[in-house]
């Protein structure tokens, strides 16, 4: 369970930076990878919202996600 303040677990990211190739992973550094990612998603997410409002709906589907994205 993520600690208050944060969205996103560190054991996740952990497990994720493992299968991408890290060996050993210090709490520090998965705490930045989750600051980062928890930043990005934030942005991703308004954007997504942002869109799907300017469309005319109320719920962000998984092309405002993408295209918010990209942007």
């Amino acid at each position: 369970m993520p600690r208050p303040g944060t969205l996103i677990p560190k054991e996740p990211v952990m497990r994720i930076m493992q299968k991408a190739g890290a060996k050993r992973i210090s709490l520090e550094a998965a705490e930045e990878l989750v600051n980062l990612l928890t930043a990005q998603a934030l942005e991703i997410g308004a954007r997504a919202a942002q869109i799907a409002v300017h469309v005319g709906r109320k719920t962000v589907q998984a092309g405002d996600v993408k295209l918010a994205a990209k942007v």
